[in-house]
């Protein structure tokens, strides 16, 4: 009887450290990603370039078996600063992040807001995309020359529409098209929009003259034969659009956006370790590397501390930037 006893406890201590090993296999608890109760925040509206970016990264992390049911939500406003100031709120929250890019950064300075991305624990630095010059199908500007001259021509006239606030990349770009054309950044009439989802509507309806927004957040509106594109802002054409780009077009200027993911202030090193190791194996996975080349994104991974000083290096130059453009 003692040593079926003995023998009983021996089988239940191999349950405790044979089972949990074998449980786990297979469901992200191998890498130690699994995060329980994730939440990613989107400030601004749904269907712009921060909400695809996050809507995607959910779904290849669960598609990939390495979390499971992630929320997305959005909490628009003052370009994104809405939204920096509740994360910044969330000390120690290690469970929710923010999708955000340059502009945030930008918003940061023109709405003056308390809350800056100093305030944040940089996670990491995902993608890089061109910005483009969209107009609708029924628009009388067939080309980007076209569109340049009656824009030099009368600049209050032809507005322009951008998925975020002054500051912002939507905004930068045509104001260094501006300035790149001989037309002075403080005329141009710049329409601003809470992400690129508020802004497609104003364009496909021409209420705006031409609208500049991320290549992600409309390629299937171009695709399917609902806008025109004009030019591309970045180094180099995109592979499989007509478009070129603003070299090409005469402007001795280009221009690409950022998108990336901060998590509050005060987080444990264990708590930053693991959004940062999700981010690694997301970046790794098939599913993301199919996403980044649907969505037309190149890849810009910095991970941790280099984003923090790649963040410190945005916010002084878009300062420079919007006094060099006197604004």
């Amino acid at each position: 009887m003692r040593m079926r006893t003995l023998l009983a406890l021996f089988g239940a201590v191999l349950l405790v450290v044979v089972g949990p090993p074998l449980l786990s296999s297979g469901d992200g608890a191998d890498t130690g990603t699994q995060i329980p109760g994730l939440r990613f925040m989107v400030p601004n509206t749904p269907g712009g370039g921060y909400d695809i970016t996050a809507r995607t990264l959910a779904k290849n992390a669960e598609d990939a078996g390495l979390t499971h049911n992630i929320e997305v939500f959005n909490l628009p406003g003052a370009g994104g600063t809405v939204g920096l100031t509740r994360l910044v709120g969330e000390h120690g929250n290690g469970k929710l992040a923010l999708s955000m890019g340059l502009g945030v950064v930008g918003a940061v300075h023109t709405n003056k807001s308390p809350s800056t991305l100093a305030d944040t624990t940089p996670i990491a630095r995902l993608t890089e995309e061109p910005d483009i010059v969209v107009v609708s199908k029924n628009s009388p500007y067939r080309t980007i020359a076209d569109l340049l001259a009656a824009w030099k021509k009368d600049p209050g006239r032809v507005p322009v529409g951008g998925g975020s606030s002054p500051g912002g990349p939507d905004h930068l770009a045509p104001m260094l098209m501006a300035q790149a054309a001989g037309i002075a950044p403080r005329t141009v009439n710049y329409v601003p929009f809470d992400g690129g989802g508020e802004l497609l509507a104003s364009i496909l309806g021409d209420k705006v003259g031409f609208g500049v927004s991320g290549l992600g957040e409309y390629r299937d509106q171009i695709e399917a034969g609902e806008l025109r594109l004009l030019a591309v802002t970045g180094p180099k054409r995109v592979p499989g659009l007509d478009a070129p780009t603003l070299r090409e077009a005469g402007l001795d200027t280009e221009f690409t956006n950022w998108r990336g993911v901060v998590a509050p202030p005060g987080l444990s090193p264990a708590e930053r370790d693991k959004l940062t190791g999700l981010i690694r194996e997301v970046h790794g996975s098939k599913q993301w590397k199919e996403s980044m080349e649907k969505n037309g994104w190149d890849d810009a991974l910095l991970i941790g501390e280099p984003f923090g000083d790649f963040l410190d290096e945005q916010n002084q130059r878009v300062a420079t930037v919007l006094k060099e453009l006197g604004l």
